[in-house]
């Protein structure tokens, strides 16, 4: 089975699943693509906003913070899954939108107190706000002001009844970026060689 073809399976089995706000984990990744298309991003930035939860559907990792009280690490769990297909722009916004989220509440005053309920409890489990040593060190990283940008529509894709294009009409999308990611992995391999 490709990538796509699992993503697909993934958001049938489980996309219509609560997470603690008032849209479905489906809604709510079509809402963040929706914002990200709305807002002229590049498709790296469409993929990821989609995406960024994928790993909510990975192991229960969803539903760890509200059952158990634990982190569920979804963003590296989504990391994992998708590494191996799609390029690091895609890659990495995911891997990074939880610590986004700990990097506003430390830098951007009010952020904090905008948080829904259910990013509250995850924040706390996932280590709180940043010190000022650790935002300063996301600053460096190359793929910090994507991974604000996805953390962005993540805060903002949560609205009831927004009307947005259907799963489907991202296939193509993640089809032609996928098979980027391999192209990438096949320029690797021979360079290793």
């Amino acid at each position: 089975m490709n990538i796509v073809d699992r993503i697909y399976d993934l958001f049938a089995e489980f996309g219509g699943q609560d997470y603690g706000e008032d849209v479905s984990q489906r809604d709510h990744a079509l809402q963040c693509a929706c914002l990200a298309q709305r807002d002229g991003a590049p498709d790296t930035i469409v993929a990821a906003a989609l995406l960024h939860d994928i790993g909510q559907f990975i192991d229960c990792a969803g539903a760890q913070a509200e059952m158990s009280g634990t982190d569920g690490y979804h963003e590296q769990r989504g990391g994992t899954l998708l590494r191996p297909y799609f390029p690091s722009s895609v890659i990495a916004p995911i891997v990074m939108h939880v610590d986004a989220k700990r990097y506003l509440c430390a830098r951007e005053p009010g952020y904090r107190e905008a948080l829904s309920a259910a990013s509250e409890l995850s924040l706390r489990l996932q280590g709180g706000p940043f010190t000022p040593e650790e935002a300063g060190a996301f600053e460096k990283n190359i793929h910090f002001h994507d991974a604000i940008q996805v953390r962005r529509y993540d805060d903002a894709g949560k609205m009831k009844d927004l009307v947005v294009a259907p799963l489907e009409s991202y296939r193509d999308l993640l089809t032609r970026l996928a098979a980027q990611g391999a192209d990438r992995l096949g320029q690797e391999a021979a360079s290793d060689k």
